[in-house]
């Protein structure tokens, strides 16, 4: 879920996702209103993209991870919620658990797209890995456009007003 909005996103600003020598990461830099934007979508496993995002952070001048978007699946949430969060736990998610262990914080922002726990005794992983039905599928394609429009709210207005506009209900 959270490649397919950075894939958006890209779509939207007229950037397109490409390899980039020294990086594990597809990546584009658009703008999104005044601000530049790097999007990346890591190519390493997604238990492993914080060994993506480090260097993504260092190649692009970051050192506040404040200003690192991270949007990724959510169990926790019901299939298509959307809700914008900063720092806190992991809830187990291995990729956001990279992430936080590379960094040496989790004071970063996450955009959770929710999938819905798995069915009866099914796997976490199985359940992510699944292709989706096909009302789940359009529900989770409404999701992406959701979840690019807040990425693109923390951008120009910040997390606080895209927490407010998501997080409602």
């Amino acid at each position: 879920m959270g490649g397919d909005t950075v894939h958006r996103l890209a779509e939207r600003h007229g950037g397109a996702l490409r390899a980039e020598k020294g990086q594990r990461a597809m990546v584009a830099e658009v703008r999104v209103g005044e601000h530049r934007v790097a999007l990346a979508v890591p190519t390493t496993y997604m238990n492993d993209s914080g060994a993506a995002v480090r260097p993504l952070l260092r190649r692009f001048g970051v050192e506040d991870p404040a200003r690192l978007v991270v949007v990724h699946d959510e169990l926790d949430l019901p299939p298509g919620r959307i809700r914008v969060k900063v720092g806190g736990g992991v809830a187990g998610h291995k990729g956001l658990e990279s992430v936080r262990a590379q960094l040496h914080t989790a004071d970063f922002v996450r955009v959770r797209i929710g999938i819905g726990k798995p069915p009866g005794r099914q796997a976490g992983a199985d359940h992510v890995l699944r292709r989706p039905g096909k009302s789940e599928r359009e529900l989770l394609g409404v999701a992406v456009e959701t979840a690019a429009d807040a990425v693109e709210l923390i951008v120009t207005e910040g997390a606080s007003e895209a927490m407010n506009r998501y997080n409602g209900g």
